[in-house]
């Protein structure tokens, strides 16, 4: 087994891809144990799968990236922790299926498992494999929360009756919600635009008002309480605050690639007030992406509208983390001094990153937060092998069409003057910094 890991002020972890290595900028790589790297480069490369709910084009027509790559330096693996006695029975069904347990990191002060994007197509009330499983091997790492980035029914089709709806929403929770209610389990998430789309009707309204009202209606449900500690509950679901252990989580509604002014000005009350400022990591959870990382999704629209703008004012704030969705590709990445946790997603329909021949694979992903040194640690899971993913695997950095998104193990001057130089050609200079 090896292990890669480089130290900085947080940590992260990799996925299967071409090769090319993982480093991270601010965080440290610990936790990742993975085989050989033949074995890793094979991770997740199945067959492609074609979304159910969206076909868009590919996004802007770019060459192939064929970047410089330095070899990640291995180091020795840590000791993995024990898991829990007795497992669950689910929970122990699928590790004794398994044969060899999947790696248990050592856990940090707060752990979180980020999942995402979990539907099938329009209107189905059932969901992929992977789901179910990935929700009953959660015990195993025993995280303090589950981090939901968004599309967790499948609506945003004006066709759909409320009966329909409303099934969803029951599917959704017998398959996910109430797993995690009964083991206990704080479940935070984003609305996703399959969930309760914010798209302006230009009347003043919201062209998809119907699933927002049946999303709200599901989660202002008492027996829905995701159990998490409140800060701020007034606009929930769709956009609010809470705390788990020592860091502090701002919710907003990525669903679309606009904030209204509102709301951010709410965005910025909340990230100055005494919960967030004195916590001891600041984390932003968003469906739609700052940047654009994945292939037919590389566009306006599918990213957050003024992203540097939006970066800067976190970053003013101090936030460390900004965890999204909607872009079914797997990228722990960083720009200025903001980590960019791209999340894989579990249902139906992943993309590939932009400029890779390969779609991304299922993934969850355990993040360790360390509250004395503000340290992160990634361990990302192929969620159909439960094989963890080589940060070597993944591209050194990204070239969307709204900016390049490195590596997060990796700064701006470790880039070499090749790479400067394709992404200038490619984006001009501005968008290749910082």
């Amino acid at each position: 087994m090896v292990r890669f890991a480089r130290f900085f002020k947080t940590g992260r972890c990799p996925q299967p891809y071409p090769p090319q290595p993982f480093p991270n900028t601010r965080f440290q790589f610990a936790g990742i144990a993975v085989p050989s790297l033949a074995l890793l480069l094979t991770l997740g490369l199945g067959a492609c799968a074609t979304d159910p709910i969206a076909q868009e084009s590919a996004g802007i027509d770019t060459p192939p990236l064929s970047s410089p790559t330095i070899a990640a330096t291995p180091s020795p693996d840590p000791t993995p922790s024990p898991p829990p006695s007795p497992l669950p029975p689910a929970t122990a069904a699928i590790v004794a299926r398994l044969g060899t347990p999947p790696f248990n990191p050592p856990k940090g002060d707060l752990r979180f498992a980020v999942i995402s994007d979990l539907n099938q197509a329009y209107g189905s009330t059932t969901y992929d494999p992977e789901v179910a499983e990935t929700v009953a091997l959660l015990p195993y790492w025993q995280p303090d929360l589950v981090l939901g980035g968004g599309d967790m029914v499948a609506g945003q089709s004006l066709s759909l009756s409320v009966a329909e709806i409303q099934a969803m929403w029951a599917a959704f929770d017998r398959i996910v919600a109430a797993p995690l209610r009964q083991g206990g389990i704080p479940f935070g998430f984003t609305l996703g635009n399959h969930d309760g789309s914010g798209a302006p009707n230009g009347s003043g309204g919201y062209t998809f008002q119907r699933d927002r009202d049946l999303a709200a209606q599901y989660w202002r449900d008492p027996r829905h309480d995701p159990g998490i500690t409140w800060v701020d509950r007034g606009q929930f679901p769709f956009y609010y605050t809470f705390t788990q252990g020592q860091a502090f989580f701002l919710v907003w509604d990525g669903s679309t690639s606009e904030i209204p002014p509102a709301q951010l000005a709410w965005v910025k009350t909340a990230l100055q007030s005494p919960a967030a400022q004195s916590a001891a990591s600041r984390i932003l959870v968003s469906h739609l992406p700052l940047y654009a990382v994945a292939a037919g999704r590389n566009k306006p629209g599918e990213v957050m509208t003024q992203a540097d703008d939006l970066r800067a004012m976190l970053e003013q704030f101090h936030v460390n983390t900004y965890v999204s969705g909607h872009h079914h590709a797997y990228y722990p990445g960083q720009r200025g001094t903001l980590d960019l946790l791209h999340a894989g997603l579990i249902g139906s329909g992943p993309r590939a990153l932009i400029d890779q021949p390969n779609p991304s694979p299922k993934t969850l992903t355990l993040v360790d937060l360390d509250y004395g040194t503000g340290q992160t640690t990634y361990t990302t899971y192929n969620a159909e092998t439960w094989q963890t993913i080589a940060l070597a695997s993944l591209p050194r950095f990204l070239l969307g069409h709204n900016g390049r998104v490195r590596r997060r193990d990796l700064e701006a001057s470790d880039l070499t003057p090749a790479e400067e130089n394709l992404c200038e050609q490619r984006l001009g200079s501005d968008r290749c910094e910082p």
